[in-house]
């Protein structure tokens, strides 16, 4: 989750709002912005879920500049009641969870300088708009995010801790086993033209099946949020999204509470100070 990972510092600063509510993006920040979301484009054909180019189109995101939150907003609001919230660069645990459970989803408003177009770690405004925005455009998606957020409000740090883990692995890397073909629906792929292609391709990579019953093992999977994934979680056997539902099941907390006691699975990855 690294949106609220931690409170560790950034060089990126979020813009604020004119009293119309209109932030007012640089000529080079609209050219990044148009650099990312026409590559990516290219990127995700016949790669993402049906139900995120239903909401793309629903956006209509403009190409030649960074679009304004009340307009995302607007669409939004008509079709599942959420909306897009300003945030800093990073936030925390309890804010980023009292958001969601709200329909508030938070966004950073910067975007990434050309040194990083590839890559930040810090989630920017194209990651949270282009990677997460059109699907929640979708009741099931959007129904999911809240009901996460919820189970997070109340939660003990050590158990947002554990709940981090299924928020990386659905929202974030998250992919979907359809009849046509392995899809994806994790905003983090969805915004990297490198994770697209490996995430769906790459021979090493482990894809494990996600359901109801599934779920303990994300709780127990660790990840590190600087490289290339190890291992990814599908949906399975659908032929949409809707199947996400089942991942709200009301003992979400219980089952975080067995994952504790049974502790985590070895990781498929080296620590970060030997990586």
């Amino acid at each position: 989750m690294a949106k609220a990972a931690k409170q560790k510092s950034t060089k990126y600063v979020s813009k604020h709002a004119d009293e119309q509510g209109i932030i007012h993006w640089s000529a080079q920040e609209n050219k990044i912005w148009n650099t990312l979301i026409s590559r990516q484009l290219s990127h995700i054909k016949n790669k993402a879920c049906d139900e995120y180019f239903v909401g793309l189109e629903k956006l209509q995101l403009p190409m030649d500049k960074i679009p304004q939150l009340g307009d995302v907003s607007k669409v939004l609001q008509e079709t599942t009641g959420w909306q897009c919230y300003p945030v800093p660069a990073l936030i925390g645990f309890g804010k980023f969870f009292k958001l969601l459970s709200e329909k508030k989803f938070p966004v950073a408003t910067f975007i990434r300088t050309e040194e990083e177009l590839d890559y930040l770690q810090e989630p920017d405004i194209f990651h949270e708009i282009f990677g997460h925005c059109p699907l929640l455009t979708n009741p099931s998606f959007a129904n999911y995010t809240q009901a996460y957020g919820k189970m997070g409000l109340n939660a003990t740090k050590e158990q947002r801790v554990f709940l981090a883990r299924l928020y990386w692995f659905t929202i974030e890397f998250g992919l979907l086993d359809t009849p046509k073909g392995l899809r994806i629906y994790g905003g983090g792929v969805l915004s990297s033209p490198s994770e697209t292609e490996y995430a769906l391709t790459d021979k090493n990579v482990e894809r494990r099946g996600l359901s109801k019953n599934k779920v303990i093992d994300v709780l127990r999977t660790p990840y590190r949020i600087d490289i290339m994934q190890p291992v990814y979680f599908m949906l399975t056997k659908v032929s949409d999204l809707d199947s996400i539902r089942e991942l709200t099941v009301e003992n979400i907390m219980a089952l975080v509470e067995e994952a504790k006691t049974l502790g985590l699975f070895d990781a498929k990855f080296p620590p970060k100070d030997v990586a």
